[in-house]
């Protein structure tokens, strides 16, 4: 019997007449409607035709998450008298509940991608709703895309319906419009009350979230925000949280409250989340929630809500192939969301666990995950769609080019596509087995090794990361899944058991000739399928639980704090060899942090990872010298290697160069006249621009072959480079081809003749020329002498060579400055002559009796 009365308080009702005529006109529509509005339960249902408005259509309804998927098709069966899998149906990972019955089916947008791929028509469906499409989860805007696609080309009947409750409205039209021009948008009214915000920032600086990582003392400020919302408010509460540890770690800190207190997240049990969904019964709750609560799902009874401001995303490090969970600061549109639970059936109260004045500068929107997430599974879902650049496909916002080449590169090494990027038969097979495209290679490959039920438990093992209280060894970790009776046991086996009828069983040409994982125990078994996901991983022990990953990237073992060693406690410690299954790096860290490892053997590293061996001729400079070897790689780990006794001259010469470059021109040998030589040419190609060359050592080690090439042809090592004569080398950069070198004495003379007729060298090293001269030798000088017109300035000395003026104008001197330090000289140098007029006096080298003598 149809709850009409139900039906009929869902404010979207006023907009259903517009969004049939938009199906029964151009086809698509966009849907605005709040939270709670209706637009997931009661939508489908009248498209469908099951409340009397029109024809019987099968529609399909999209949610990003599977606890969404289970309560919108619970709650449309329970609105029409019926349970889930009659009239009503969905279909998640690993659980079907529809029949031959079922009209609306709700599933998830990783489910319909793969639907689309097996059948792009989707034959026998009429519309297609991709609700929440606000929130930019990479599948559903694939999903979109390819529906589009569908559209254009298979089927322009379908109708696309795209509902959310904040979003991008104009830019959803004119992607579902197309060449047609934008679809209509359909916007309902919500009925929402008011409600207060409350700022609550903790009264102590805490540390900014970065990673998985949480600072505690926020989840404590957290936890007595809502011991103050019980205090102060009265109906159920809601608070938001980053992730499944953070939930866990606040219900600790809330025991003892009164109220009952209940978490809600995607690794809950089924019967816990119905409970959440279904209402309380008298009692007082406390509702710890991830995301999925922003608007995905309604929670009844609450009228508060207490907002960590934190979000969990997905990111991706390509430079370091680690892909992980990231904790950002929620955007204020979902803040917005999250506050809006509040309001929904009375006055509510929002706390917010920040201050007023950061709220500004939180985004205003979150990052479409097409733009940071990992894009592999995307890349092989559009080369299966025959788009492997993606280049046809109607999205909001386009790969990035880095991000999508990372993720071509990973399927060609799995054999997923070929080298023009189209996916090959294997790569359709490990398409549809709605893994990981990583993972899918484990299985498929592992399987004719370890048997497909093993291999089927490990990956499984993979696909959703285990608790941590399981710890970091993945074989520990799945011989405690194998004995547990939680919610993560339950859904575990159910994969396991899902993956393992996906895969049947093994084909020809499938499988990595591993040897010492065949018929072995499980920790060989774990590793062999870790490192065949994550062939890049695989990890060579630098000692103190450090490890070296074949990808470059040094890696630890978490749990390292004060007084203790890394990975203490844990039995990878002491492994020689590891397969990485799963590490992040924490903001500003050098190493990853593994967080999931297998212990390995070093020939089953080297099978898993073959495409990463390599081996052949290394002539680098390393510890100041040139080092040729011959080395044995997988990856960045070195295996083996032994001295090379004649390396290949142009390595030897690249490695010398590469010394030069690294250590500095210090290398050569620099005697003065070559230092001299240098000056010189400094200070021309200051004074006439680039017609002399520039000698600085950023231009000399730019162009070092330019003027080394002769001796670097000859050089073998450092002793070598330390024989050079650098002048001798640095000549050759003169300007011989335009005839200037000619005059290199004349612009920058070496040395300058005074008026005693003593030749004096010219110091250029400076930002002006200066010439030290004896006083008495520049006697009779009336100008101050110039090099490429730059006066020289004169460093003038005592008869015994120590400074005792400086002047780059004579003349002035004489009449001035000579005076004061005649006076001081001549009672300390009363041999040597000191005319009263040295502008007319003889110049000399010797003191008066020698003059006298003649």
């Amino acid at each position: 019997m149809i709850r009409r009365d139900a039906l009929a308080q869902l404010p979207v009702r006023a907009a259903l007449p517009a969004l049939r005529a938009a199906l029964d006109g151009p086809g698509a529509a966009v849907l605005c409607a709040p939270p709670g509005t209706g637009k997931t339960t009661l939508v489908p249902l009248d498209l469908a035709g099951l409340t009397g408005a029109g024809p019987v259509r099968r529609v399909l309804v999209a949610e990003p998450r599977r606890i969404a998927a289970r309560a919108a098709a619970r709650r449309m069966a329970w609105l029409l008298g019926e349970k889930a899998g009659e009239r009503v149906g969905f279909t998640v990972r690993g659980e079907r509940r529809a029949g031959a019955r079922t009209v609306v089916e709700v599933v998830t947008t990783g489910v319909l991608l793969q639907r689309l791929q097996r059948d792009p028509e989707l034959a026998g469906v009429d519309v297609v709703v991709l609700d929440e499409c606000h929130e930019r989860h990479l599948d559903a805007d694939t999903s979109a895309a390819f529906l589009l696609d569908v559209r254009e080309t298979l089927r322009p009947e379908l109708g696309l319906v795209a509902a959310s409750a904040t979003t991008d409205a104009e830019g959803w039209a004119r992607l579902l419009g197309g060449s047609a021009g934008a679809a209509p948008v359909v916007e309902a009214a919500g009925v929402s009350h008011p409600v207060e915000v409350v700022w609550a920032p903790p009264q102590r600086p805490v540390q900014p979230a970065h990673g998985m990582r949480v600072d505690p003392a926020l989840l404590g400020h957290v936890a007595a925000v809502v011991r103050r919302a019980l205090h102060e408010q009265t109906g159920d509460v809601l608070c938001f949280l980053p992730g499944v540890g953070e939930i866990g770690r606040v219900a600790g800190q809330l025991a003892g409250v009164d109220a009952e207190v209940l978490q809600v997240h995607g690794r809950a049990p089924a019967e816990v989340q119905d409970a959440v969904l279904a209402g309380g019964d008298g009692v007082r709750r406390v509702v710890l929630a991830t995301s999925v609560a922003e608007s995905s799902l309604t929670v009844p009874g609450v009228r508060v809500v207490v907002d960590s401001g934190l979000a969990r995303v997905p990111r991706t490090d390509h430079a370091r192939g680690l892909s992980a969970l990231a904790t950002v600061r929620a955007s204020r549109a979902a803040a917005r969301q999250r506050a809006g639970r509040a309001g929904r059936e009375a006055p509510g109260v929002v706390f917010r666990c920040w201050a007023e004045g950061e709220d500004g500068r939180l985004p205003a929107f979150p990052d479409p995950e097409i733009k940071v997430a990992d894009l592999t599974a995307f890349a092989l879902q559009a080369a299966c769609w025959g788009d492997p650049a993606a280049r046809g496909l109607a999205l909001l916002d386009a790969p990035p080019a880095g991000a999508l080449a990372a993720a071509r590169e990973v399927l060609t090494a799995v054999g997923a596509v070929d080298a023009e990027g189209r996916a090959t038969d294997r790569g359709v097979r490990m398409a549809r087995l709605g893994l990981h495209p990583r993972l899918a290679r484990a299985l498929l490959d592992g399987a004719p090794e370890v048997g497909l039920r093993r291999a089927a438990e490990v990956v499984a093992l993979l696909s959703e990361e285990p608790p941590r209280a399981y710890g970091d060894d993945l074989a520990a970790a799945w011989r405690s899944v194998r004995r547990g009776g939680d919610a993560y046991a339950a859904r575990w086996r159910q994969e396991a058991r899902r993956l393992a009828s996906a895969a049947g069983e093994p084909r020809a040409g499938e499988g990595a000739a591993v040897g010492a994982a065949g018929g072995r125990g499980d920790d060989a078994v774990a590793g062999l399928i870790a490192a065949l996901a994550f062939p890049e991983r695989v990890a060579r022990a630098r000692g103190g639980g450090s490890f070296l990953m074949a990808s470059g990237t040094g890696a630890e073992l978490a749990g390292a704090g004060p007084g203790t060693r890394a990975g203490d406690g844990s039995g990878l410690r002491d492994a020689e060899w590891l397969a990485v299954a799963v590490a992040d790096r924490p903001v500003a860290a050098v190493s990853a942090r593994i967080r999931l490892a297998a212990v390995i053997d070093e020939e089953t590293a080297g099978a898993a990872a073959r495409a990463l061996y390599s081996s052949g001729e290394e002539v680098g400079w390393s510890g100041g010298d040139v080092v040729a070897r011959r080395v044995t790689r997988l990856g960045a780990i070195e295996l083996a290697s032994r001295p090379l006794a004649s390396p290949d001259a142009g390595l030897l010469r690249d490695a010398v160069v590469s010394g030069l470059r690294r250590e500095g021109l210090g290398l050569l040998r620099w005697p003065a006249a070559a230092v001299s030589l240098r000056q010189r040419m400094a200070f021309l190609h200051r004074e006439w621009g680039a017609s002399w060359p520039d000698v600085s050592d950023e231009a000399l080690l730019a162009h070092v072959e330019e003027w080394l090439g002769v001796e670097l042809a000859r050089a073998r090592r450092r002793a070598d480079l330390e024989r050079i004569d650098a002048g001798q080398a640095l000549a050759r950069l003169l300007p011989w081809a335009t005839g200037e070198a000619a005059r290199f004495e004349e612009l920058a003379p070496e040395r300058i003749e005074v008026p005693s007729g003593s030749r004096v060298r010219v110091d250029y090293g400076g930002e002006q020329p200066v010439l030290a001269v004896k006083l008495q030798e520049v006697f009779g000088w009336q100008e101050s002498p110039r090099v490429s017109g730059v006066p020289l300035l004169i460093h003038l000395l005592s008869p015994a060579g120590r400074p005792a003026a400086v002047t780059a104008d004579l003349a002035s001197f004489w009449k001035g400055g000579y005076r004061s330090v005649r006076a001081e000289l001549r009672g300390r140098y009363p041999k040597h002559p000191w005319p009263e007029d040295p502008s007319t006096a003889a110049p000399t080298r010797h003191t008066t009796t020698r003059l006298k003598r003649g």
